[in-house]
């Protein structure tokens, strides 16, 4: 019993140094990158937070009988909650549970050791995607294909956990990032971004960073605007969506 008592203590204790380290690294890089943005703080200003959350909320009324559709397509078609919560990586490295329409079986998570040599990115990357993922149920494959799963993201911009542009939030946590990877904490996450209308689930993950940073060093309502405006484009003619 005090062996295992220790051991808990051991682990605690190794959890929490790396916790700090960890935060040590997102600080340092987050300082770095803040060098060369020349004042620019468009990002994590509260004009853009609850500009987004007023757009959001409105988006969210207007399109509520989509929602219902959608939410009652799932629930006939197959077992399972309407909603997915993912717990996924935003600003600064923070953790938060991101809302999106259920588009996998139940047990996808379970089943995803054993596809791992299918990832289109390899089975050593961080980033998990699959052509064709068995795991996806048919109104999920619909609805991935208009991107219609990820509007309850709405949900997590009136939140605060994520805004309308900004880096798309991944679903490993920042231990797994490399030290490079890091800068793209400098921002809230977002629903869309320039990865979104650059390529999709078409680019792997150091491109997505460079395009994050660029993204970040680039900052503006205008860039936010013209993001906006291209990500429909995109998603009608499903370039990438995956």
């Amino acid at each position: 019993m005090d062996k295992l008592v220790l051991t808990s203590s051991l682990t605690a204790q190794n959890n929490k140094r790396s916790n700090q380290q960890l935060r040590g690294k997102i600080e340092l890089s987050i300082r770095e990158l803040e060098k060369r943005l020349s004042g620019r703080t468009w990002g994590v200003s509260a004009t853009k937070r609850y500009l987004d959350a007023l757009v959001a909320g409105t988006a969210l009324l207007a399109l509520s009988p989509v929602l219902l559709i959608i939410a009652l397509l799932i629930k006939l078609t197959s077992r399972g909650p309407v909603f997915f919560v993912q717990q996924r990586t935003g600003y600064r490295g923070r953790r938060f549970g991101m809302f999106k329409f259920r588009t996998m079986v139940v047990n996808a998570e379970e089943l995803k050791a054993q596809l791992r040599h299918l990832n289109h990115h390899g089975p050593d990357s961080v980033d998990f995607k699959i052509k064709r993922d068995p795991r996806i149920t048919w109104i999920g494959r619909w609805l991935r294909g208009t991107s219609l799963d990820e509007l309850p993201n709405l949900i997590n911009v009136l939140r605060g956990d994520m805004r309308l542009v900004g880096p798309r939030p991944t679903s490993f946590d920042a231990r797994t990032y490399l030290d490079h990877h890091l800068d793209r904490l400098n921002a809230y996450p977002g629903i869309t971004g320039l990865w979104q209308i650059s390529g999709r689930s078409n680019i792997d993950f150091d491109e997505r960073v460079q395009l994050d940073r660029r993204y970040i060093l680039q900052q503006s309502f205008w860039l936010d605007l013209k993001i906006l405006l291209k990500t429909p484009i995109k998603v009608i003619s499903g370039d990438g969506a995956g």
